[in-house]
């Protein structure tokens, strides 16, 4: 079974956590011991996202990371190389969140065999069309055996989501916001009533809420209106004042997530 799929199956009342990094940033070499520390440390599955050079979703946070990251020589070939040289000592999913630009220029079909023979269990593709998803994308996901993960935004109308809920698997990843990237200090009262809103849906997928989580109030808010919660700029920027090392950057990420 997929690692994804795996994990929401025996979850019981678990709240996952799922933490965000941009390969090859800070450092080009710890792409691997930053995964290996964020599993020891408990995370439950971890996104390592491909830097590219236009990531329009991303808030000045990750693009910063990524312009890092591409300057230290990061590639998909060397992202692939740095995962297949840890896949025996990795158990918990890795999903691969990145554009579509350089995925296509590397190919579909090569992506997503490089993907399972690295022991990546998903991708995350934000400017992916629908259409294409279902016609090129999927069909290579499938033969791998790997899960194409929809993001859906307030903006995304109920027969959308159902739409996409009935031609997905593994999880949904709920935008908490049609916002860029980046923390926020709390979820207001029409974010939590999105939350609601697509809890009452009753889909068939788990779903996973992030953009904005950085503190206890956003968290306790994110894991009550959904399977879990997903952290990317926070963690991003503690991981850059740490110089890499992912152990204090985690230190201090559980701090703020408790308070």
């Amino acid at each position: 079974m997929n690692k994804i799929n795996s994990l929401f199956t025996t979850r019981g009342n678990k709240k996952f956590l799922s933490l965000y990094f941009c390969a090859g940033s800070p450092t080009l070499e710890g792409t691997g011991d930053v995964i290996k520390t964020m599993q020891r440390r408990g995370i439950d599955f971890i996104e390592v996202g491909i830097p590219f050079s236009d990531p329009l979703a991303d808030g000045p946070v990750i693009q910063t990371a990524a312009t890092k990251a591409l300057k230290n020589g990061m590639t998909l070939n060397t992202l692939f190389s740095q995962l297949k040289a840890i896949k025996d000592e990795v158990h918990i999913p890795l999903i691969l969140m990145g554009y579509l630009n350089p995925i296509l220029h590397y190919g579909i079909d090569r992506f997503c065999q490089s993907c399972a023979d690295a022991g990546v269990s998903g991708m995350i593709i934000p400017d992916l069309p629908f259409d294409d998803y279902l016609n090129i994308v999927k069909p290579a996901a499938d033969k791998y055996d790997l899960r194409v993960i929809m993001l859906i935004t307030p903006e995304t109308s109920d027969e959308r989501i159902h739409f996409i809920d009935q031609h997905t698997d593994g999880f949904i990843y709920m935008v908490s916001s049609a916002a860029i990237t980046g923390t926020q200090k709390s979820f207001d009262e029409q974010k939590q009533a999105y939350f609601r809103r697509i809890d009452a849906m009753n889909l068939r997928n788990p779903r996973m809420i992030g953009f904005g989580i950085s503190n206890a109030q956003t968290l306790k808010a994110a894991q009550a209106g959904a399977a879990g919660a997903i952290i990317g700029s926070k963690f991003v920027t503690l991981l850059d004042e740490a110089n890499g090392n992912a152990d204090l950057a985690l230190d201090r990420l559980f701090e703020a997530l408790s308070k």
